[in-house]
């Protein structure tokens, strides 16, 4: 009929439909090495095309740009890959790490402050409570617990 749109939505395996992804973009046979080598093919072709007579000799040529461009790509793909960096982290890493005092942490029981902690290579602030006696700001500290999102510190 005229007029009628369909979606259709199905799943292949793993596959989550994410194409961008480089998990496997960094093999040999993938369709990037396939279009660079073909890019480096017909440019290396086009360009020598009137200064080489022997069309052996122009194919050979063009084939070795073209696996140059391949092999171009798939190195930068595995170096860019080493530049990936997961800034994940759980706070119970955080026991026994040292930390410093932002905000002033009141004596046990009497309120909070704030802390700054460096986890997996960044800075975090969390909310903190002193074991003891007041904690003034700019203080070095230790995180003995955690309680939910609480930093237990002395």
């Amino acid at each position: 009929m005229i007029g009628m749109d369909h979606d259709i939505d199905f799943e292949v395996g793993d596959f989550d439909g994410d194409t961008m992804d480089t998990g496997g973009a960094a093999s040999l046979f993938s369709v990037r090495s396939l279009v660079n080598f073909f890019v480096g093919f017909g440019w290396a072709g086009v360009s020598f095309y009137d200064d080489i007579s022997s069309k052996a000799v122009l194919y050979f040529l063009a084939i070795c740009v073209g696996c140059l461009f391949s092999y171009a790509t798939i190195f930068l793909i595995k170096k860019m890959k080493k530049l990936e960096h997961n800034g994940a982290y759980k706070i119970a890493d955080c026991v026994g790490k040292n930390c410093d005092v932002y905000l002033r942490i009141p004596a046990a029981g009497e309120g909070k402050g704030k802390v700054q902690i460096s986890l997996n290579g960044s800075i975090h602030e969390f909310d903190a409570e002193s074991t003891g006696e007041a904690l003034a700001t700019g203080k070095r500290v230790k995180v003995v617990a955690v309680e939910g999102t609480v930093l237990k510190v002395e």
